[in-house]
């Protein structure tokens, strides 16, 4: 099986970066002119201070919780991964080769938040390790793979086909 490397799985997060971002952004700019711009026109200055610390709460959770669906619905859909990682060529399969229940999609990308916590260590990891998992794909018993990649037990001389 070919695993997917560190680059060619980097370059998919940055994809998707650029697509949650722009998601987010679209969701930010409705909140702010559906909520809190009537609120803002309507008080004082204590209270648009007030409100601005309540968005800036409220935009740390909605990113989270976009990117969190996203990957996991994603990861989980017949095309077994995001947009940025269909772009480059890449899936996430279980450790037999097939798809992954919605419920360990979200709960792999759930640790993603214990990586980024432990400065980003778990991400790093994919660089070094056999199979090119990170603590996610680890505890999620997940493994990232080449699209073009035949299944684990039909060639195992691409087994230790890692080069991207």
């Amino acid at each position: 099986m070919a695993y997917a490397g560190f680059w060619k799985r980097f370059a998919a997060v940055w994809i998707d970066s650029l697509i949650t971002s722009v998601i987010s952004t679209i969701l930010g700019i409705l909140y702010v002119f559906l909520y809190i711009l009537p609120k803002a026109l309507s008080a004082d200055a204590e209270n648009v201070a007030e409100m601005n610390a309540e968005f800036q709460g409220y935009w740390i959770v909605i990113n989270l919780a976009i990117a969190w669906i996203y990957y996991s619905v994603f990861e989980s859909s017949s095309k077994q991964g995001t947009l940025g990682k269909l772009a480059v060529g890449i899936k996430v399969t279980d450790m037999h080769g097939n798809r992954i229940k919605v419920g360990i999609a979200f709960g792999r990308n759930f640790t993603k938040l214990f990586s980024m916590m432990i400065f980003f260590i778990g991400f790093i990891m994919v660089a070094f390790a056999k199979r090119k998992q990170g603590l996610h794909d680890i505890t999620a018993g997940c493994l990232v793979v080449r699209k073009d990649a035949a299944a684990p037990d039909s060639n195992e001389s691409r087994e230790d086909s890692t080069a991207d």
